[in-house]
């Protein structure tokens, strides 16, 4: 076994980061314990708890890092028309949670509620989506924008959950793929379409009718 001073807690850290990721993707959620991660870095249960406030901290980090390896994926989409755009974030969203099932589930498997930094990350996130929304309806509140946003994520999120939850070949990650984008652009059609006066809209109106 490893003697503490041969690393900083920096690098304690980040070991315990890596083994518990690496045991996630590998073997899913109910394979992480404390003892395992112990077992695997070559130190005491007890360093993880230097590091860590304790396992949902450790989570939480690793949530952190999935989050933030997605959003970086989304950022790479090319930008184009904003209808085109999000459909074009919501098959990365699919191509990114095929390949990292078990690290994107595990986004979703939390008990309390997340610290303000994390929270943060998670805006960051959804903002590339609302962006489209402002430009696809420039007159529309921005709240009006950002609940249509979540709504769609709402509904892309859920195709992934239901059809990712069994192991895909590439043909049928195509079906999932074309199944958000169909969804995406008949959402976006019904929105434009069919959505209410905005709130300046409706101030204009009532001082024309005056």
């Amino acid at each position: 076994m490893a003697r503490r001073n041969k690393h900083s807690l920096d690098e304690i850290r980040e070991m315990v980061s890596d083994a518990a990721e690496t045991i996630i993707v590998n073997e899913g959620y109910a394979a992480l314990t404390a003892r395992r991660i112990a077992m695997e870095i070559g130190y005491t249960v007890g360093s993880i708890y230097m590091v860590f406030a304790n396992m949902a901290d450790l989570v939480m980090h690793i949530n952190a890092s999935t989050v933030d390896d997605l959003t970086e994926q989304m950022h790479q989409v090319p930008k184009c028309s904003p209808e085109q755009y999000i459909a074009d974030l919501a098959k990365t969203y699919v191509a990114f949670a095929s390949r990292n099932f078990n690290r994107w589930s595990l986004i979703f498997a939390r008990d309390a509620e997340p610290p303000e930094w994390y929270q943060e990350k998670i805006r960051q996130m959804f903002s590339l989506v609302e962006a489209q929304f402002a430009q696809l309806a420039p007159d529309c509140s921005s709240q009006q924008g950002k609940q249509a946003a979540q709504a769609l994520w709402s509904g892309v999120h859920g195709i992934c959950s239901l059809s990712l939850a069994r192991e895909l070949d590439a043909m049928a990650i195509k079906d999932v793929e074309d199944a958000v984008v169909l969804l995406v652009k008949s959402f976006i059609g019904g929105w434009v379409a069919g959505r209410p006066l905005c709130t300046e809209q409706i101030t204009v109106a009532a001082s024309l009718g005056d």
